[in-house]
């Protein structure tokens, strides 16, 4: 029986958080034009511009914030970035991504200038080889990047880690959701239908997903911290195939609560399980009442993750012949005849959310060869 472990590639080297130099010239003009986008003549009202970014190929189909020269210096003036400073490249139009790129379309999401330094590391998380952007971006699956905010930047940026937080709460974490679709749009080139095969697409793909860590009233280590020892601002991306909700209104003990979340995480056509597929991982969000009650029974939150494990599982027997033998090829069904979600219980990713009424969790699927990244926020100079 093989069975292949997800882990990190080889050699890749951990994430650090840079330290940041002055070295903008301010929201008037630079003797050299440090602007290298070209300009285009357009209508500067919402309706105008907007009807006009949708002719360029540049909307979303919501309203458009105009990126005038005036407030794409203004939001670049808020930072120590150089606007040509190249980020990353990316995938399927393997395109440089720039600061000045970020801050035109976190202009026209209407991101606030203090997200700068999220998005690029939202950028460079998606960028990283282990997250598979190009299969993201072209799949015909609807599956989108999804964040995950710890550190101080949540209460800075007011990213919602409590009620609504998933989507509903009125935050400047859907703008700056909104700039990352963006950004993926016009400089990474996916578009419906032409270079993304999505077959449905998602609301995800619009607004995207920001959400935070409740830190405060988690039981146990941040997730950056768990996943890569980053204490203080840092986001984590995975590539999400939507929401899923998971209700439970009977359980009162933890080891109730486990089977319900974990017998709820698997079924049969869940993209972990497809034989296109090696591998996958899920997210998991528990909201702060079930952590309340989970905590004392695993105060380690790995040995949650193995019950969680041990629970999402299928008996081989129950899946279609021709679906049993692709996965029986594959190694997928163990010695105990079950076939588990992910190879590992360290690949349920398990975070705290949502509001304090508890009966919920929010359960996010992997598109399979996609791995979660987590990437620290470069700081200012002290």
């Amino acid at each position: 029986m093989s069975i292949i472990p997800i882990a990190a590639r080889q050699a890749k080297p951990q994430p650090f958080a840079r330290t940041l130099m002055p070295r903008d010239c301010g929201t008037g003009s630079c003797e050299v034009d440090v602007l290298a986008s070209a300009r285009h003549e357009a209508e500067l009202d919402v309706e105008g511009f907007t009807r006009f970014a949708l002719d360029q190929g540049w909307g979303d189909g919501l309203p458009l914030v105009p990126p005038t020269e005036a407030r794409v210096r203004a939001f670049l003036a808020a930072h120590d970035r150089f606007p040509d400073e190249a980020i990353c490249t990316l995938p399927p139009a393997n395109a440089v991504l720039t600061v000045e790129k970020i801050a035109i379309n976190a202009v026209m999401a209407g991101a606030p200038a203090g997200s700068l330094e999220l998005l690029i590391a939202m950028a460079l998380a998606i960028a990283e080889p282990d997250f598979e952007l190009y299969g993201v971006n072209t799949t015909t699956a609807p599956v989108f990047p999804a964040f995950v905010a710890n550190g101080p930047v949540r209460t800075r940026l007011g990213i919602p880690c409590g009620h609504g937080c998933f989507g509903g709460a009125a935050s400047p974490a859907v703008a700056i959701g909104r700039a990352m679709r963006l950004i993926i749009r016009n400089v990474a080139g996916q578009v419906a239908g032409v270079t993304s095969q999505t077959t449905f697409g998602s609301p995800g793909r619009i607004a995207g997903v920001l959400v935070g860590e409740w830190e405060e009233r988690s039981p146990w280590a941040p997730l950056a911290e768990r996943r890569c020892g980053i204490a203080g601002d840092a986001v984590t991306s995975f590539g999400a195939m939507g929401t899923m909700n998971v209700l439970d209104t009977t359980s009162q003990a933890p080891s109730d609560f486990v089977e319900m979340i974990g017998r709820s995480l698997i079924y049969p056509a869940t993209n972990c399980l497809s034989p296109a597929m090696a591998y996958g991982e899920v997210m998991v969000a528990i909201n702060p009442v079930w952590a309340e009650i989970l905590a004392p029974a695993f105060p380690d939150i790995a040995d949650l993750q193995a019950a969680l494990w041990r629970e999402a599982a299928l008996p081989g027997e129950s899946l279609q012949a021709r679906h049993r033998e692709q996965l029986e090829a594959q190694g997928r069904i163990r010695a105990d005849g079950r076939i588990y979600l992910t190879p590992e219980p360290k690949d349920i990713l398990l975070f705290v959310c949502g509001g304090t009424g508890g009966l919920h969790a929010t359960v996010l699927h992997s598109f399979g060869s996609c791995l979660a990244q987590t990437q620290p926020l470069a700081g200012p100079r002290a």
